[in-house]
């Protein structure tokens, strides 16, 4: 068993996924760090000051609904999805572009000799057949 759980660890797929996880948290961090110190500061200033983690808050007893919390973490998560989608378009026109390349390096097959007498007899016929 443990034989079986180490060849499944030790698959490319489940380590590029960890790594993945990993950076993906400290990107999060990243854009959150972005959207709490200089876009939300930004757009209270665009608004007349208003900070939207202690404003749009009801309470009713003990109970506490923020709403401007929410409203933060929406703008987050809008971010950080444009900030993922330029990175995947990024990372799709790099890969893209290497396609190309390769396509480009692979060389025409080499003709026969037999088939290249065919063209050139078939380019011969159509030659008479225009002369006429």
């Amino acid at each position: 068993m443990w034989k079986e759980f180490k060849d499944f660890a030790m698959k490319g797929n489940v380590i590029d996924l960890a790594i993945a996880v990993v950076i993906g948290a400290a990107f999060g961090k990243i854009v959150s760090s972005l959207v709490d110190n200089i876009i939300m500061p930004l757009i209270g200033i665009l608004t007349g000051g208003i900070d939207f983690t202690k404003s749009f808050i009801w309470q009713v007893g003990d109970a506490t609904v923020s709403f401007g919390v929410f409203l933060q973490s929406i703008i987050d998560f809008f971010i950080i999805s444009f900030a993922i989608f330029m990175f995947i378009r990024l990372l799709n026109k790099l890969t893209k572009k290497k396609k190309e390349e390769v396509v480009e390096e692979e060389a025409a097959p080499e003709l026969d000799t037999k088939e290249e007498l065919l063209r050139e007899i078939r380019d011969l016929l159509k030659a008479q057949n225009t002369n006429k």
